[in-house]
């Protein structure tokens, strides 16, 4: 994307001023976006997004600025006016590049763009009317195609030189169930880092009858009760969770500044002995996978918890300076626009023992979570609440009835020691996680499991 010479003339002008550490992120992005609204395309965009962004870092400290104008002439003058910043005497280098060795996690068999839009447009249609053919109470179904294709090159001061490709697709559709002016929607959203390969093991049909099923069940549920009571998380998407809940406290950006319910606790006992949670960024043609970080340090598997005891920090260059420790490869951006900081990919609990039949015939009367929706947390003391999307009441060890309206209200570390039963069917779900360095893709996952004790907001009182 750019030229040796021209790399470490804008990194050599990045330390004009002083300054122990320069790096060049450069973007190129293509993006597509079909949305189909009521059998009608209501969207069908296709975009490119092209960037260089410069960051300089000073000890603890960090300048980062970007553009869309990649000429050498002014990537040196916007590098000189980051280094303004700074009040210190030119650093200048003799940089050897070394180009970085990664392995691809992510094989792609067929390209997204060049795949014919009329076929694209065609999934569409088919989840359309699969998802509005379902039941006669589904109102209206929207369903959206996505392609995103990201070629980057990351280059630094330290002497690193490296690329990376990101292909990535995902198929959403969202159904809503109308009754006596009443209105349930129901959701669903699979993607990967695959090319249009991803099509012929989705079946869309399939994706849109469930997305047609969860607002079915909905509009003919009874209110949640309130209060506090066993709940039972099931897989998939209830990793959003422990995504949100206790990934972001994990998180070297919140660690290193002491505001994280995490932060001085390695080592100790954090959670059930039953729990071991993972991040992953190697997870082949995964969601949230990608072949390097956003600093060009290749991707890994970091075990952050195991059998509740804390074991790692998400960690990135900038954080991990100001904790004295190594990056484990989880800094990560939106785009060019947005300096690095530490993120998570593919965050999941581990799969335990027990099959999820087993979780619900061993539990005499609790909330279970088929489905969490949209949530916020504080990662300063892990105090969370989260929408259940799709729920249900157990009794007596069968499922007896579907629930809506529930909202679960809890803190993440306590939530992580009242855990006493893990199932064995891991499953992820995809997800866009939002923070600091933007709206990033990244998987959520977990089995089965069963909290003993959580705070159940509801709208029919307690029970």
């Amino acid at each position: 994307m750019l030229n040796k010479s021209t790399v470490e003339n804008v990194l050599n002008a990045a330390l004009s001023r002083g300054g122990d550490f320069a790096e060049i992120f450069v973007e190129d992005k293509l993006v597509g976006n079909i949305k189909l609204i009521g059998g009608n395309i209501e969207n069908n965009m296709t975009g490119r997004e092209y960037g260089v962004g410069i960051r300089i870092l000073d000890n603890f400290n960090a300048i980062y600025a970007y553009t869309n104008d990649s000429s050498e002439e002014n990537l040196i003058k916007v590098a000189k006016n980051a280094a303004a910043a700074l009040n210190g005497k030119a650093t200048e280098r003799v940089l050897n590049f070394l180009k970085g060795n990664s392995t691809d996690y992510n094989p792609i068999k067929k390209n997204l763009f060049q795949v014919e839009k009329k076929d694209k447009i065609e999934l569409l249609k088919r989840a359309y009317r699969a998802g509005k053919e379902y039941d006669p109470i589904i109102s209206q179904v929207s369903a959206t195609y996505l392609e995103e294709e990201q070629d980057i090159f990351i280059a630094n001061t330290d002497g690193l030189w490296a690329n990376d490709k990101r292909v990535r697709t995902r198929f959403t559709v969202a159904s809503v169930a109308n009754r006596n002016g009443e209105m349930q929607e129901g959701y669903y959203a699979p993607g990967a880092s695959m090319g249009f390969e991803f099509y012929d093991d989705v079946n869309v049909e399939e994706v849109a009858r469930e997305a047609s099923r969860i607002a079915k069940e909905m509009i003919y549920a009874d209110y949640a009760p309130s209060g506090t009571m066993p709940v039972i998380i099931d897989n998939e998407f209830g990793g959003v969770l422990f995504h949100e809940a206790c990934g972001h406290a994990l998180e070297a950006a919140f660690v290193s500044k002491g505001t994280s319910a995490f932060a001085g606790k390695m080592g100790q006992m954090v959670a059930s002995p039953l729990v071991t949670a993972i991040d992953d960024g190697t997870i082949p043609n995964a969601w949230g996978t990608t072949n390097i970080d956003d600093e060009g340090t290749p991707t890994k598997r970091n075990i952050l918890i195991e059998n509740g005891i804390l074991k790692s920090y998400l960690v990135d260059k900038l954080n991990g300076r100001r904790m004295n420790t190594q990056s484990t490869a989880s800094s990560r951006r939106q785009s060019y626009k947005f300096a690095p900081t530490s993120r998570m990919n593919n965050t999941y609990i581990d799969a335990g023992k027990m099959t999820r039949d087993d979780i619900i015939s061993n539990t005499e009367k609790a909330l279970y979570a088929k489905k969490l929706g949209g949530g916020s947390v504080n990662p300063a003391t892990g105090d969370f609440n989260f929408a259940v999307m799709e729920g249900y009441l157990v009794e007596n060890g069968k499922i007896v009835k579907p629930l809506r309206g529930a909202t679960l209200i809890g803190n993440g570390i306590e939530v992580l020691n009242l855990i006493d039963a893990v199932g064995n069917n891991l499953s992820h779900g995809q997800g866009m996680c939002g923070s600091s360095s933007g709206s990033i893709p990244a998987n959520v996952g977990q089995p089965t499991l069963r909290v003993s004790k959580l705070t159940v907001g509801g709208r029919k009182g307690d029970e």
